[in-house]
């Protein structure tokens, strides 16, 4: 065994001195890699046409899109293997800014808010807000980074001439207003800030500097290949253009201008050639679902014009030379393993909580281990971003990892609500404080104000680090529905025509994970529910309603699974509740001026309630989404004094969007099963036709004694409802634009038509 991995080892030698004395006089080429967006994927053409041609490259030089395919090059990455994972799902995800569902973690999620936007406050002298103008959340790609480069930069000891192929490429300083060439240091910081879009990809600071994607000022690098390298021969491959003159009706074509300095995209006369593939034009520089067009657009052209290259270098690789070369540069990777770890950017208490969160099984920390701890912090409240560098310690064998920590501002405020046909309109403000230290705080006031709802929340939520992490909960909801205003055709014979709900409640909620996407949690709350109405639809503006009033408290223990892609009309994911409260009350009821009665009553409820949902996603092969939900409610509750507040105490199905603003007496009952299917069909990646339809079945209707207006039950599944909608929704970065047309077969007016822009989303109301 020893004998033969000597013997491979000495082949392996005296083939790569063979390889290099063949080079000492040899021709020197030089490739040179533009920016371009997805469009720069044709790169990973080029290179396996070069390679397949025996064609050598000596150097590289890049920026943006071609730092990222240089630089996987020169980490001894073929180009069959940057194809593979250039073409990858997980690099489309990243690089779209979208986070694998096992990195998601849903314990660390603050409930569901109307909000579209969220502006960070800062206070020193006077107060200020911050506008966060970088929309993709760059997590998966820094920790991808991280972890495609730390080998190849550890091997290279941190100096680019000394990678498997010497490597340039160019970032931005904003502050000098120039070019920056990177020659050392960490690859992955290199690779990152040469393709940090302004606008787009957050920059990252390197040795102090703020660092912006290198096409800013030098998008086609010829002049840093000559300069570093000074080749006989330089390859261009060109996959980007100059932007057209500025419009003076036409903000994005002037900040374009504005942003990226012209670059010369030529190279010098019988110095070398230009590979300029058509690529065709006007496509999103972000849109990688075109990948693998790009890469054999790059691939073709090189070959069809293969008779060019050769005729001007007339040196040729060794085919085995290179595989030889390629795999002891590979051999030499370190493996990732972890000693110690490093905080930047936190205080001592901060980089306490941190630790804490970080759980090791003994004193080293493997890569896989790290990763789950990573995206667990990231999820905090209180972290804004941790940006990972792995330095390798030749001393000890081991990586020292770097955190550099940004957390979120103190205080912060949130705007949103919506704009809707029918007057079920709301506005929502937020301000949030947050509170970092050995633990992690979190102290919300929320307010919304509308025709229909209006609503304060005040939350105070804190998470405890440890080798179980534990939330602890803290909320006060104060809460109005006006359902005589959510809409002007809601009455039907047997129902009130006026009906205000008012409610308020304090909880307390200890919290734990079950998994990164599941939660368990257990409290109490205690609060008041009061609902005023008329029994009859005929009353004066001198009546007086009835008033019922529902004092309770109850201990609730809840389990939930949630990986949905979005908080209003998710396509991907699934979310899996259950819920049992035990519940202890007193109503009391006031009889107004049109009630059958004219006497206080007051009687004690005690009855439990368990209440689970499911809802998931799937996409079949011709890109339909099948959506499936359930729903179960079971409870023994008993009636209330009259029928109206005994259907009010009931729990409503509501599985549509417009169905939350409605109060739907035939869609309430006391025990009942549902489902329904959602067929969506994507027209692009943010638009989406849906049709969905559901079954309700209760377990016995409820209904009102034509004389007394008392509940009674009906027989056991006598009845069944259903409810329909086909809508077109089209998902903004600030939230939903949908125009629907809904269907309630038990409704006096089955259909409705109700456009929305915006989150049609309340606090959790207590006992529902």
């Amino acid at each position: 065994m020893l004998r033969s991995k000597l013997a491979r080892l000495l082949f392996s030698l005296f083939v790569l001195l063979t390889y290099n004395s063949t080079q000492l006089n040899a021709q020197k080429v030089a490739l040179v890699l533009s920016g371009g967006g997805a469009k720069g994927l044709s790169h990973v053409g080029v290179l396996k046409a070069l390679e397949e041609y025996n064609i050598p490259i000596d150097y590289i030089a890049g920026t943006s899109i071609g730092a990222v395919v240089g630089g996987l090059y020169v980490s001894g990455f073929s180009p069959q293997e940057i194809e593979s994972i250039l073409t990858s799902k997980e690099f489309k995800r990243w690089a779209s800014g979208e986070t694998d569902i096992s990195n998601r973690f849903f314990y660390k999620k603050a409930p569901d808010n109307a909000s579209w936007i969220s502006l960070p406050i800062n206070y020193d002298r006077k107060v200020r807000s911050k506008i966060q103008l970088n929309l993709l959340p760059t997590d998966e790609m820094d920790f991808s980074f991280m972890e495609l480069f730390a080998g190849a930069a550890a091997v290279a000891e941190y100096n680019f001439d000394n990678l498997f192929i010497p490597f340039r490429c160019v970032a931005t300083d904003v502050e000098a207003s120039q070019s920056l060439i990177m020659r050392n240091g960490q690859l992955s910081d290199a690779i990152r800030t040469s393709m940090s879009v302004p606008f787009y990809i957050s920059p990252i600071r390197v040795n102090g500097k703020l660092l912006f994607d290198g096409g800013m000022y030098n998008n086609f690098p010829v002049d840093v290949a000559l300069e570093d390298f000074n080749p006989d021969i330089i390859i261009g491959s060109k996959a980007a253009a100059n932007f057209a003159p500025p419009e003076e009706d036409d903000i994005v074509s002037q900040l374009q201008n504005m942003l990226m300095s012209k670059t010369d995209y030529s190279i010098i006369q019988g110095k070398g050639v230009l590979i300029e593939p058509d690529l065709g034009s006007g496509m999103n520089i972000t849109d990688f679902s075109k990948a693998k067009k790009y890469i054999d657009s790059g691939y073709l052209y090189t070959i069809n014009n293969m008779e060019r290259i050769e005729s001007i270098i007339d040196r040729r690789s060794n085919p085995d030379s290179l595989s030889q070369k390629r795999l002891l540069f590979l051999d030499k990777n370190p493996l990732i393993i972890i000693d110690s770890i490093n905080i930047e950017g936190s205080n001592l208490r901060q980089s306490l909580f941190i630790n804490r969160h970080i759980r090791r099984k003994n004193q080293y920390l493997d890569l896989n281990e790290f990763k789950r701890e990573y995206f667990k912090l990231i999820a905090d409240n209180n972290i804004k971003s941790i940006y990972p560098r792995l330095y390798f310690n030749p001393n000890t064998g081991f990586y020292n990892l770097n955190l550099d920590v940004k957390r979120t501002d103190a205080f912060e405020a949130e705007f949103g609500g919506n704009i809707s046909s029918k007057s079920v309109n709301q506005a929502y403000l937020g301000l949030r404080f947050n509170q970092f230290g050995n633990t992690s705080s979190t102290y919300k006031v929320g307010l919304n104000f509308g025709r229909f709802y209006s609503g304060l929340n005040a939350r105070v939520r804190i998470d405890y680090p440890s080798r179980l992490p534990y939330f602890l909960n803290f909320s006060f909801v104060l809460h109005n529905r006006d359902y005589f205003k959510s809409t002007t055709y809601f009455v039907e014979d047997k129902t009130p025509s006026f009906l205000i709900r008012n409610e308020y409640y304090a909880e307390a909620e200890f919290g734990i994970p079950t998994t990164s996407r599941s939660r368990l949690s257990l409290g109490i709350m205690s609060g008041r529910l009061r609902d005023n109405y008329y029994q009859t639809n005929q009353f004066t503006r001198s009546d007086t309603t009835d008033q019922t009033t529902f004092i309770f408290t109850s201990p609730f223990i809840k389990f939930e699974y949630n990986t949905l892609n979005r908080k209003q009309y998710p396509n991907s994911g699934a979310r899996h509740y259950i819920g049992l409260q035990y519940v202890i009350g007193k109503e009391s009821h006031i009889p107004g001026s049109t009630s059958p009665v004219d006497y206080e009553y007051s009687s004690s409820h005690e009855y439990y309630q368990l209440n689970a949902t499911s809802e998931s996603y799937f996409t079949s092969v011709a890109g339909v989404i099948t959506g499936l939900y359930a729903e179960v409610y079971m409870s023994n509750k008993s009636f209330f004094n009259n029928y109206t507040a005994t259907i009010l105490a009931a729990n409503q199905f509501q599985p549509i969007l417009e169905s939350t603003t409605l109060f739907l007496p035939n869609y309430r009952a006391h025990n009942y099963f549902a489902f329904g299917i959602k067929e969506i069909f994507p027209i692009s990646k943010f638009f989406d036709f849906r049709a969905e339809v559901y079954y309700f079945q209760p377990y016995r209707d409820i209904f009102s004694d034509a004389d007394n207006l008392l509940a009674y039950y009906g027989l056991e599944l006598e009845r069944q409802a259903y409810i329909g909608s086909v809508a077109l929704v089209y998902n903004t970065p600030i939230g939903p634009i949908s125009i629907a047309l809904d269907y309630y077969d038990k409704r006096k007016n089955p259909f409705s038509i109700v456009f929305n822009l915006g989150y049609v989303l309340f606090n959790r109301f207590a006992l529902d």
